[in-house]
């Protein structure tokens, strides 16, 4: 682990699935995870190939009942390059002894370099050098260079260089009982220069695939090409001469139905495939693309959290890239790195938004974008429901419907289980907070103004529809949902899945009411009259918003924010004999169903859920939307809610030692340390027990990036101006990061020592107002202000 680099030693086939993963490549519309070429997927390893936004739909069966599942496909493998001394077996690090194994992946210019040296059972060793990009700059190809040196021998060697249809998706265990056959119509054939091709579809979704690969060698060599019924091989025999290095080429290219600007995607793999140039040239194009990229969005962290902050927006940068902004595509939550989550777009965009606002605010929109295209499935699932406004998906996909599986399987039962996630309707307020802070940042009145103040109205529209008026408390209720928490999704003993007043949920949706009445005063007249017209919005219906907005029950007990009504009258769990009998308890709710329990039963949570409050707002922010619904927040009670649910939670997710570490840092607690280092550790350290090897956890990832840039720094964009108010965490007490801000490119934010150091690039841009807690400055484009940081800070 060192600034720019991430590097394994040795071959352990239990760190397989993590390392791919880890070491997976991409450039936001491709990624390939970072298998071995030489293997083929088996339950060692797992070499997927994904593009954004490609699903598919299948039906199974399952316990008896059908049910059907839209995935993110695993597309056709063009990894595959193996190879054999003329011994006759191909080798592969499991069936072959390796001398030394060492994998490199280069974060500066997103490059994977792999040296392994293999010894065939007559004694003789080969030394292998590959090299592999996904390239950034042009989003359909990728590249693989392997070097072949004989080592005390002299001889031939046979490399097969081959593109695969027959591929599946099966690289999620507790998915294996599920249909996952999702190409169809697999045809092969050659073109001219070396050139193999695939093309296939999607069995449902009807998406044309068309692959094509070259495969190049520096030294004679014997071509002969065979076609299978779903796979197609160039097989080459090359002379090798001790000492010598012989290079093979691989490169691709890939387009789907779904690209513009095509007729046919077989053709235009083909035809870029042809004039694609060689190696040398890709890798120099690649390398300045990741360099511009680095030049815009670095963090600097002195310590040993630097590395795993680059390596995490590392891996931010190649699922969201500059690229995206020209896609129709969400946020998938495990990256586009693995199949876990079928690819779907869950909330997690809340913690990757705020990351892409002050680097990327082009893909922030596009994202942004996605939601408001799919504005009219959350009007239909509304309307089919009977509410109003619009009801957006837990999970969603292709085209925005509800994807959320009707069934999950429990690893530890064995058992089929309900899923009552799809209740988790908070996702709306998600995407009304995102649109909120992404035109908050970037400026974007013409987004505000349009797509963005429709979504706004409808998901608030949503939310008084949904809450009820109590007469008893005269208060607004919302019942009937799943929050944050996902452990409980039932009161003990109910027959129908549900709770209510979820306090999350609640202050949340009096936030999104409140904010769309902001959006709809500031509308510039002509366009708020369109808006209303369209939208049938009157007076009465807004007088009714503002009301909600400050009448919605938050439930308190014990002198704490509840988590949900009813909350604090669960039983108590006994932590301490869980964690002595299993060790691991962060799947609490997996262990309990496994003994014949449920975590309905406890006060018990997964992750953060009425501590998110803390993670969106500052504490000022907290205290003015508490106050607007009739309550005083002071700090002692958020100070007792945080240590109440500290106790009571069992960090079953990644976000959850995230937002902890967050919340706790804005509070100034000694222990924030703890939860920062777990978040940082999430997916390098696999501590979910395996679920990284099937793809990285973004939010999480994004997360920490996030928590350097906005919450250690107290950044908040507000009012045209950067507003700043750090808070101390002497394990991170330096740092410095790049953000892009209202037209201003390449802003850098330095604090070390008490000071905040500042610098504006030259543009023809207005000077940057900036806001600390006891005086506003202005720094203009080409210069660089110190700030003394007010005392305590």
């Amino acid at each position: 682990m060192r600034d720019w680099t991430w590097e394994y030693e040795g071959y352990d086939p239990a760190e397989e699935r993590l390392r791919e993963s880890l070491c997976t490549l991409g450039n936001g519309y491709l990624a390939t995870r970072g298998a071995a070429p030489e293997c083929a997927a088996d339950e060692v390893h797992y070499p997927g190939t994904y593009v954004a936004g490609c699903y598919n739909r299948l039906t199974s069966e399952v316990s008896g009942r059908r049910v059907e599942n839209e995935d993110m496909v695993n597309l056709p493998n063009w990894l595959p390059l193996r190879f054999r001394t003329d011994s006759g077996a191909w080798l592969t690090p499991d069936t072959h002894k390796v001398i030394d194994h060492r994998q490199r992946l280069d974060l500066n210019s997103g490059m994977l370099e792999r040296t392994l040296r293999y010894e065939d059972r007559a004694g003789r060793r080969l030394a292998v050098r590959q090299l592999r990009m996904v390239h950034m700059a042009d989003p359909h190809l990728a590249a693989l260079r392997t070097e072949f040196t004989a080592e005390g021998w002299s001889g031939e060697i046979e490399v097969e260089s081959a593109i695969d249809g027959s591929v599946t998706n099966s690289g999620v265990a507790r998915y294996r009982q599920l249909a996952a056959r999702h190409l169809t119509h697999v045809q092969t054939g050659s073109a001219p220069a070396d050139t193999l091709w695939l093309r296939c579809r999607t069995s449902t979704s009807d998406i044309r695939v068309g692959l094509a690969a070259r495969t190049t060698v520096d030294a004679p060599a014997e071509s002969t090409v065979h076609h299978g019924d779903e796979r197609a091989a160039q097989l080459l025999r090359i002379g090798v001469t001790e000492g010598r290095t012989v290079t093979v080429d691989k490169t691709i290219a890939l387009h789907t139905s779904r690209d513009p600007a095509i007729s046919d995607p077989l053709h235009a793999a083909v035809d870029r495939i042809g004039r694609a140039p060689g190696f040398e040239v890709l890798l120099d194009s690649h390398r300045t693309a990741w360099h511009q990229l680095w030049r815009n969005a670095d963090i600097e962290v002195p310590n040993s959290a630097g590395p795993i902050l680059r390596l995490h927006l590392f891996h931010v940068m190649q699922t969201l890239s500059p690229h995206t902004a020209d896609l129709d595509v969400g946020v998938p939550a495990r990256g586009l790195h693995g199949e876990a989550y079928r690819g779907h777009v869950f909330w997690d965009e809340l913690f990757v938004l705020p990351t892409l606002n002050l680097r990327r605010p082009e893909v922030s929109r596009a994202l942004l974008t996605y939601r408001h295209r799919r504005l009219e499935r959350a009007l239909f699932a509304a309307r089919d429901a009977g509410y109003t406004g619009a009801m957006y998906p837990w999970q969603s996909g292709s085209d925005g419907r509800e994807e959320t599986q009707q069934l999950h399987l429990n690893p530890r039962s064995g058992r089929w289980l309900p899923d009552h996630s799809r209740l988790q309707h908070h996702v709306g307020s998600a995407i009304a907070y995102n649109v909120w802070q992404y035109c908050e940042a970037s400026g974007d009145l013409e987004f505000l103004h349009t797509k963005g103040a429709e979504t706004l109205v409808q998901i608030a529209r949503f939310w008084a529809g949904f809450a009820k008026y109590d007469e008893t408390l005269d208060r607004y209720r919302i019942r009937g949902v799943v929050g944050p928490d996902e452990y409980h999704e039932a009161y003990p003993g109910a027959e129908r899945p549900g709770l209510d007043d979820n306090a999350y949920t609640n202050v949340m949706a009096s936030w999104v009411l409140a904010r769309a009445l902001d959006v709809l005063r500031g509308l510039p007249e002509p366009r708020r009259r369109d808006l209303s017209e369209r939208t049938s919005l009157d007076p009465g219906e807004l007088e009714a918003w503002d009301e909600i907005s400050r009448k919605l029950y938050v439930p308190f007990h014990s002198g704490v924010i509840s988590q949900f009504e009813g909350y604090g009258r669960l039983a108590e769990l006994d932590w301490e004999g869980y964690r002595r009998k299993y060790g691991d308890i962060r799947r609490l709710d997996r262990i309990l169903e496994a003994e014949g329990d449920t975590v309905n039963r406890y006060q018990a949570s997964k992750q953060a859920d009425v501590l998110m409050l803390g993670y969106l707002f500052s504490p000022g922010e907290l205290r003015g939307i508490f106050h607007r619904l009739g309550h005083d927040l002071t700090e002692e009670t958020w100070h007792r809610t945080v240590d109440h649910y500290l106790q009571r939670t069992s960090h079953g997710s990644t976000l959850s030692s995230l937002v902890h570490g967050w919340v706790l840092a804005r509070v100034r607690r000694a222990d924030a340390w703890t939860y920062v280092h777990e978040a940082l550790a999430g997916d390098i350290a696999d501590l979910q027990g395996g679920t990284t090897g099937e793809g990285i956890h973004l939010g999480a990832m994004a997360g920490t990036i996030d928590l350097v840039q906005r919450c250690l720094t107290g950044l908040e964009t507000r009012g045209g101006a950067l507003c700043l108010d750090p808070v101390p965490l002497p394990e991170l007490s330096e740092y410095g990061f790049s953000i892009r801000y209202r037209g201003h490119w390449g802003v850098r934010l330095t604090l070390r020592a008490g000071e905040l150091l500042i610098s504006v690039p030259e543009s023809d841009q207005p000077p940057m107002d900036i806001a600390l807690r006891d005086r506003t400055v202005a720094v203009a484009p080409g210069e660089t202000c110190t700030l003394t940081l007010p005392r305590g800070d």
